[in-house]
């Protein structure tokens, strides 16, 4: 994967409150607003491949909605199982309106 940030898309199209999928590369990337601040982890659950973006976000948790696995959305970190592994986490920085990522490298 590469080591530039991408634009995914405009800092207005994720208002506090907001969770989205993008596309970086060929990873789906959930995208969450919490609380006026912008955080991306991969979109899918690292158990059994549920989509994050589908699941509740509660603070900073994220509840995967296939098995109820949850993720710290600002680190990636398994919280509750059955999830062993961590999501993969992206750096988060607005360039004049245009929001970009890039996977941070563990």
């Amino acid at each position: 994967m590469s080591e530039e940030f991408v634009k995914v898309g405009q800092a207005g199209d994720f208002p506090p409150g907001s969770k989205k999928k993008v596309q970086v590369g060929l990873e789906d990337v959930l995208v969450a607003n919490v609380a006026g601040k912008v955080y991306a982890i991969s979109n899918k659950c690292t158990h059994r491949g549920g989509s994050l973006d589908e699941g509740e976000i509660e603070g900073t948790v994220v509840t995967c909605p296939l098995h109820g696995g949850q993720f710290d959305i600002t680190t990636g970190k398994v919280l509750k199982p059955p999830p062993r592994k961590d999501e993969n986490c992206f750096e988060v920085q607005v360039q004049g309106t245009d929001l970009l990522l890039k996977r941070r490298l563990a």
